[in-house]
């Protein structure tokens, strides 16, 4: 259980990292398609993972047409 816990923050805490960057990417590169670090975000990133963000930035782009 402790395991499963500890995995869950690590992917919180490495998903606000990765949004981070990746927004700094973006913006760097003049896309204007951008998410926000705010809890349902953070959650997401830490139930899913890599494809909670995927589904993150998908969804951005599929609001921003």
């Amino acid at each position: 259980m402790a395991e499963k816990i500890l995995t869950f923050f690590m992917r919180m805490i490495c998903g606000i990292i990765a949004i981070y960057f990746i927004n700094l990417l973006l913006r760097y590169f003049g896309v204007a398609l951008l998410v926000g670090i705010n809890p349902f975000t953070v959650l997401t990133s830490g139930f899913l993972g890599i494809p909670g963000l995927a589904l993150l930035y998908g969804l951005g782009v599929y609001y921003s047409l």
